[in-house]
This record gives structure tokens, C-alpha cells and sequence, in this order.
């Protein structure tokens, strides 16, 4: 008879706890606009979310140690004529954001050390070069002063933010709708997903398609993507029947996904969140109240479902602190600030180490115990 092992990793028991109410941001009115980008960022300086504005885009943009009930009358990040569609902090400067809007425009922002005291109105830097509404913005990983947009005009355009000018200008890819653009670890690829239902992989120097993957997922609904840190990608979408998928793809044989996996039938996007360190993805739907999390490896089949948190509000929105803002030494692996209607929360993914070491100390002690009645046992026979 065969018995069913338990795949070992010593990520198999972490949880997620949320922070005391007295640790979140009260009172901010989040943004009610339907699009499908994070809403947040943070940084171990800093935490930005966009949020309702009147007579145009905005948003905050908050110490980290600024916790408790917001004041309505605190300053505001907004020099944007429509809404603010996603903001991101850059890697190299913390105190550098860069934002995206529906007035067609790319600012960015120098956040004073002590956060602000009057409304930011003036960007240090503003790029136009898009026709249509931008909605998706990253920093290059590595290389300073390098952003890259992409536009609801179905262009990507990649920015020297220290001149202003726009360096490499993709228009002639994407035939539609581009859902998603990321950099993979060193900043030599960039991987887009887009309406037209085609992953594809690109070098961002010339511009052009260095593969592609038609239909990674056959519903119609948006379909996320990011790098692994050995090159794979893994890709979350629809099925057909509308049910939520994770599949993992080698981009040197496209044919077949090494694994494809059928969640739920939410309909939120879901939201990839990639720990390189770990090899632990998270997966967070917008409009879900859950947090689930695999671990990435090299045998079959390949994403592994660790755990899901779970909490009884539903997430607008989620930003994802740098690894560096992590406290390791109380075994944080990861940390969300999760938006709600009206707050932010911080939620921590932690390691229980310390509780792992007792079990594993009291299994030990039990085991002694057991040798020891055992050989009593023996020597009592013996005896008789």
C-alpha cells in the first residue's frame, strides 16, 4: 500500500498575520477606478496609494511610521488633469515615485525626506509620448534612471527620466490592449502580456520579438505574467469556463505549459507577487479577501500550493514591500500593504521558525521517552 509523502520545504508553514488596527492607515479614500494595477507602493521609507480626488489625479503618499487615522486634510501628490492609474517607487532613490494617468502622462515625483507638508503640484520630471491613458509603469532593476510605460494606445516606451527623453519607443507589437509589462531580474528582457491573447518576450534595446506564446490562456479575460529567476514564466488567466488558472512555461519550448493548474472560478485578475530569494509566488485577486502562495521549483509539478491567507474584507489593491524593508530577524519572508475601501493594512508573511524548533525539540524528547519505556519494557520481559 502506498502512502502519500509530504513534499518537504521549510516554506510549507508560512503564515500570514495582519497588523493590530492601531498599525494601519485610517480614513484614505481609495481609488474607485475599475482599473487592474496594484493602487500601492511602499518602500522601507515610504507607503503611496492612489486615492479620489476631485478636478483630476492624485495620490498620497505616507511615512511608513505614519499609522493611525489619517487626517483628510493631509497632503496630496497632484499635479495629474484625470485619474492616477499606478504609481511605483523607484528601486534606486526611495525618495523617487513615478506616475502614471489618464491624462496621457508619466511624472515623476521627488518625496521630501519627511513626507509632505503641502501638496506636491510640480513633477521633477514630466514625459509625454503617449497618445491614450498609461496605466502600467516599472523601473529597470538595474539601471539607473530607466523607466518603462506602456499605454493604452498599445505602446511601450522606454524613458531616460534623467533627460526626459523617450530612448526606445515599441508601437509595432502589440496589436491591442497591453495588460501587463515586466523586467525579468537583470533588466536584459522584458515580458508583456496583451489582449490579443500573446505572451511575449522582448529585448528591450532594439524593440523586437524574441519569442512568443499565442493563447497561454484560452479565456478571454486579462492575463498576468512574470519571470522566474531561471527564466521560466509564470503566467496566471482564464480558462474557457471563466476558471481561474497558474501555469508555469519554458520559454525554449512554448508548446506546452510545464504545468497548468485550475484555481477557482473568481473573477478577479489575479496578481503576481515573485520572491526571487525564496522562489515563493503570491497570488493576490483583486476584489478576493485571500492571499495564496506557491512555491516555484524544479520538479513536478513544478508550482506547489503552500497556503492561503484569508481575511474577511476584500483587497482593492496591493503593494509589495522591497525585500530590503523586511524584518528577517522576526523570520518576515515577505510583507503586503493591502488597501480596503477606506484603509490600508500591512500583512506579514513570517517563517515560523522558533515555533517549528519546539516541535521538532519536543518530537526529539518524545522520541527519548519512547526508546526509554521501550527498552523498560523489554528488560520487565526479560525479567518474566
Amino acid at each position: 500500500m502506498s502512502r502519500k509523502v509530504v513534499r518537504t520545504s521549510k516554506f510549507r508553514h508560512v503564515f500570514g498575520q495582519a497588523e493590530k488596527a492601531d498599525q494601519c492607515y485610517d480614513d484614505i479614500r481609495i481609488s474607485q477606478m475599475t482599473w487592474d494595477s496594484n493602487f500601492c507602493s511602499v518602500n522601507p521609507k515610504f507607503v503611496a496609494m492612489i486615492v479620489d480626488a476631485s478636478g483630476g489625479g492624485a495620490f498620497i503618499v505616507l511615512p511608513l511610521n505614519k499609522t493611525g487615522r489619517i487626517d483628510m486634510s493631509y497632503p496630496t501628490v497632484c499635479g495629474h488633469t484625470g485619474p492616477v492609474l499606478d504609481i511605483e517607487f523607484c528601486p534606486h532613490n526611495d525618495n523617487i515615485i513615478a506616475s502614471g494617468s489618464e491624462d496621457c502622462s508619466v511624472m515623476i515625483w521627488e518625496i521630501p525626506e519627511a513626507g509632505l507638508i503641502s501638496p506636491l503640484t510640480e513633477p521633477v520630471v514630466k514625459l509625454d509620448g503617449h497618445s491614450k491613458r498609461v496605466g502600467i509603469l516599472s523601473w529597470h532593476p538595474t539601471a539607473h534612471n530607466v523607466l518603462m510605460s506602456a499605454g493604452c494606445d498599445n505602446v511601450i516606451i522606454l524613458w531616460n527620466v534623467a533627460c526626459g527623453e523617450a530612448v526606445v519607443r515599441i508601437d509595432t507589437v502589440h496589436s491591442d490592449l497591453i495588460y501587463s509589462a515586466v523586467w525579468n531580474r537583470d533588466g536584459s528582457r522584458i515580458l508583456t502580456s496583451c489582449k490579443d491573447k500573446t505572451l511575449r518576450i522582448l529585448n528591450p534595446r532594439k524593440g523586437t520579438v524574441i519569442t512568443e506564446k499565442e493563447k497561454p490562456h484560452e479565456g478571454s479575460r486579462p492575463v498576468r505574467a512574470v519571470f522566474m529567476s531561471d527564466g521560466k514564466i509564470l503566467s496566471t488567466g482564464f480558462s474557457r469556463m471563466s476558471e481561474r488558472q497558474v501555469a508555469l512555461w519554458d520559454p525554449k519550448d512554448f508548446s506546452e505549459p510545464l504545468t497548468l493548474q485550475e484555481l477557482d472560478t473568481g473573477s478577479g485578475v489575479l496578481l503576481p507577487f515573485y520572491d526571487p530569494d525564496t522562489n515563493v509566488v503570491y497570488l493576490c485577486g483583486k476584489g478576493d479577501s485571500s492571499i495564496r502562495y506557491f512555491e516555484v521549483t524544479d520538479e513536478a509539478p513544478y508550482v506547489h500550493f503552500l497556503s492561503m491567507y484569508s481575511s474577511k474584507d476584500s483587497q482593492k489593491g496591493m503593494g509589495y514591500m522591497p525585500k530590503r524593508g523586511l524584518e528577517v530577524n522576526k523570520c518576515e519572508i515577505a510583507r503586503f500593504y493591502k488597501l480596503h475601501e477606506r484603509k490600508c493594512e500591512p500583512i506579514h508573511m513570517t517563517v515560523p521558525r522558533k515555533e517549528v524548533q519546539s516541535l521538532r525539540k519536543e518530537l526529539r524528547d518524545m522520541k527519548a521517552e519512547i526508546e526509554a519505556l521501550t527498552k523498560r519494557v523489554k528488560e520487565l520481559e526479560s525479567k518474566h
